[in-house]
């Protein structure tokens, strides 16, 4: 059974009436982790898209660069969208059950927040409204101000970005420690670490763009180092 025939299941439960608080629930635990991350992904991007008050190609679009959908599968994958385009639930009320799921591993919630930028970011405007919403879903997620900032520097053209934010260390670290800071989160990104955590095979591009941060935070800082 595809991730998107069991997705596909897991919202006609919503459907049917079953509370969303009991179909997290029953997806805690792994393989269906990656089901719930990518429902997710799905409900709290569709309702971030029209918090500037569309819903562009280009962000559905978005959707498909970061979950590559077989063709068998698309069906599955348009009833997932619909269903998550009128289902009445409110998105912190998914944000809140995706935090409990995955509360004490802020890898997960991490790789969520990164899905979530590169939707916002893909008709080319940060929209007020998406960045109020993304920080709300932050909060919820019990990332602090400076975690969000540093997630946001990764995406958002112009946003403020310093390499010791993005590496977790003070600039009065030793070049041995931000250099272990820089390798543990290279680790961290791979793909088999990010599966592993609960993010399906299908989403592991979302670390691109961390990656890209991360290594260019570690050469800012080595070469003004050197």
């Amino acid at each position: 059974m595809s991730i998107w025939t069991r997705i596909s299941d897991a919202l006609a439960a919503l459907r049917a009436g079953e509370g969303l608080a009991a179909v997290f629930d029953r997806l805690r635990t792994p393989p269906d982790r990656s089901v719930a991350f990518t429902i997710a992904v799905i409900a709290l991007g569709a309702k971030m898209a029209k918090a500037d008050g569309m819903v562009t190609r280009n962000e559905v679009a978005a959707f498909r660069e970061v979950f590559h959908i077989p063709q068998a599968d698309e069906a599955h994958a348009a009833r997932v969208f619909n269903m998550a385009r009128t289902d009445v639930a409110g998105f912190e009320s998914y944000a809140t059950r995706i935090a409990d799921m995955f509360r004490g591993a802020e890898g997960p919630l991490c790789d969520l927040m990164e899905g979530l930028f590169h939707i916002a970011l893909s008709d080319g405007d940060y929209h007020p409204a998406e960045d109020a919403f993304l920080a709300r879903v932050a909060d919820i997620f019990g990332f602090d101000a400076a975690r969000f900032a540093r997630i946001r520097a990764q995406f958002v053209p112009g946003a403020e970005h310093d390499p010791y934010d993005v590496l977790g260390v003070t600039p009065d670290a030793s070049l041995d420690d931000v250099r272990h800071a820089w390798r543990a989160q290279v680790r961290e990104t791979h793909p088999d670490r990010m599966i592993a955590r609960g993010v399906p095979e299908e989403a592991v591009r979302l670390a691109e763009k961390r990656l890209i941060a991360i290594n260019r935070a570690w050469e800012q800082i080595s070469a003004a180092r050197a």
